[in-house]
């Protein structure tokens, strides 16, 4: 008898189809084959699930079981095929009946004792269950909440008995409850509360500023200073000014992080991702890749922040890997046997001192490095990675005065406040007034940092003034055609900011001098 289920496999942050088809032939010497292109967690499968069927209490009939995945073309890797081999197995030997078991979703790995074991990227399975017409799920129990997410039926199962059971009609299971979405509810069960506040940081108003242009554009920010500065102190309370997270948005990033085996229990993600690797990190690591392709840490950034500390310090290669997503807000990673996509539209914040010694700008202390050491320093930033970086601030040392002033610094709620109010024009402006996600948007961008091409023209006219003005800037600076862009996509932020109430405001000169004011690397002193 053969027996069919469906199931499936994950490349890149979606799910392909998978039909596991279970031949149980009595005749002949007992014997295993699997065929069908599977990966080693796959194949060791067969170990788990008899192990599994045996301490259930199920007695198999010995025979030759042949299993084939399709399509056989495509390869399938992971651990959730052992639940849906073990019912196929069942079936085929008629100890479940088949038409309990068709248009059922299975996923799981199952401990040698019968458990049914979490397993990475339940989300994206559970949305391909959805568009399959699935009846419903079977998953362990820690990722049933998840699965509900994708709106069709979702049951946890604690042990293989139990979902055999549940299957055959003769166990009941509770259905499983989508987690309540709320926008800057809690994170998820680790959680440390609530966000850094800008409160907490005295002086540096110039790059709060810088902050407050960079969170309502969605700009790349690039912070130059001395050691104790507050460099670190201002990009970790960054995501404190951001948008929350849409509904939609946080679907995105909670597949990516389903993927990676990230996501733990909560089920998903309301706060904007924050991640802030070590500057050891790998290529792979930063971009994503590997035999198996996995997101890397932009791509765990999407919709969130990407903080690189010590900028400089980071190898030379995983830099220039960032150059695609910075760009494109995708990243392909490409292997002999597939491609996959992977989404990576973060803001870039990235901190770095002034020279090897760090001292090269502060007044007080003297720099001991040589004009040499500093080129050689500054050389490491490739120019069209800094021309990607919209923003290029000095934070300077904080004065004694500064800290010790005992004034109310500005806080994250009154620039978020800005920051939402800025973000409601251009939503406006690119949606028609639409919802962003609703499909009706008349233009592809959301922020004004995506904006190109026509868009760019249409949105960012200037008058003769502030044409005279620019040009006059880009001769005596010497800025390439990506500065240009850079400069109206920031003006057009800034001018956003100023806007208040209104739908739109005009660029002006102020505008432009002071985006073109927060691009210190385009001058010749640095």
């Amino acid at each position: 008898m053969v027996a069919r289920l469906i199931c499936g496999a994950i490349q890149g942050v979606d799910a392909f189809r998978v039909d596991l088809e279970v031949d149980l032939l009595r005749k002949g010497l007992p014997a295993f084959v699997m065929v069908g292109l599977a990966e080693g967690a796959v194949r060791e499968a067969k170990e788990r699930v008899f192990a599994a069927l045996r301490s259930s209490g199920f007695r198999l009939p010995p025979a030759r079981v042949t299993v084939n995945l399709a399509p056989a073309d495509r390869r399938k890797g992971g651990s959730g095929y052992d639940l849906p081999l073990a019912v196929g197995l069942l079936t085929a030997a008629g100890l479940l009946p088949e038409e309990r078991v068709q248009g059922w979703f299975l996923v799981g790995e199952l401990s040698l004792s019968g458990e049914i074991r979490p397993v990475p990227g339940v989300l994206p399975l559970a949305l391909l269950a959805r568009a399959e017409g699935a009846a419903g799920l079977v998953v362990a129990p820690e990722n049933a909440s998840e699965a509900a997410l994708a709106g069709i039926p979702a049951y946890g199962a604690a042990s293989l008995t139990q979902a055999a059971g549940f299957l055959a009609g003769e166990v009941s299971l509770e259905r499983a409850e989508a987690p309540a979405f709320s926008p800057d509810g809690p994170a998820g069960p680790d959680d440390a509360g609530a966000l850094p506040d800008f409160a907490d940081v005295k002086g540096q108003e110039h790059a709060k500023r810088a902050v407050e242009i960079a969170a309502a554009g969605g700009h790349n920010l690039l912070f130059i200073g001395p050691p104790g500065s507050g460099k670190t102190m201002l990009a970790q309370r960054i995501p404190s000014v951001l948008p929350p997270l849409s509904f939609a948005e946080a679907l995105e990033a909670t597949k990516i992080h389903s993927v990676a085996g990230l996501l733990g229990n909560g089920g998903i993600l309301r706060r904007r991702p924050f991640r802030s690797p070590h500057h050891t990190v790998s290529d792979v690591a930063l971009v994503g890749g590997g035999s198996s392709p996995r997101p890397g840490e932009v791509s765990l950034a999407h919709r969130g922040v990407l903080f690189l500390d010590e900028l400089p310090e980071y190898g030379k290669a995983a830099l220039e890997a960032l150059r695609q997503p910075l760009e494109d807000g995708s990243i392909t990673v490409s292997r002999a046997v597939r491609s996959v996509d992977f989404p990576a539209r973060c803001m870039l914040v990235a901190a770095m001192n002034p020279c090897p010694c760090g001292y090269a700008t502060d007044p007080e202390r003297a720099c001991v490095c040589s004009g040499t050491e500093i080129r050689r320093y500054r050389a490491r930033l490739s120019g069209p990675l800094l021309d990607r970086i919209d923003l290029h601030v000095a934070v300077p040392a904080v004065p004694f005065d500064d800290l010790r002033a005992a004034g109310p610094a500005v806080s994250s709620a009154a620039m978020r406040e800005r920051v939402l109010a800025a973000r409601e024009i251009q939503r406006r402006r690119y949606t028609g007034g639409d919802d962003e996600n609703s499909g009706n948007a008349r233009h592809a961008c959301r922020t004004n940092a995506e904006l190109s091409g026509a868009l760019l023209e249409e949105h960012c006219r200037l008058g003769e003034a502030e044409n005279a003005f620019l040009r006059e800037a880009m001769r005596r600076l010497r800025l390439s055609a990506r500065a240009y862009t850079r400069i109206l996509r920031v003006s057009r932020t800034i001018a956003d900011l100023d806007a208040a109430e209104r739908t739109s405001g005009p660029i002006e000169v102020r505008h432009l001098a002071e985006a073109i004011n927060c691009r210190v690397l385009d001058r010749e002193e640095w």
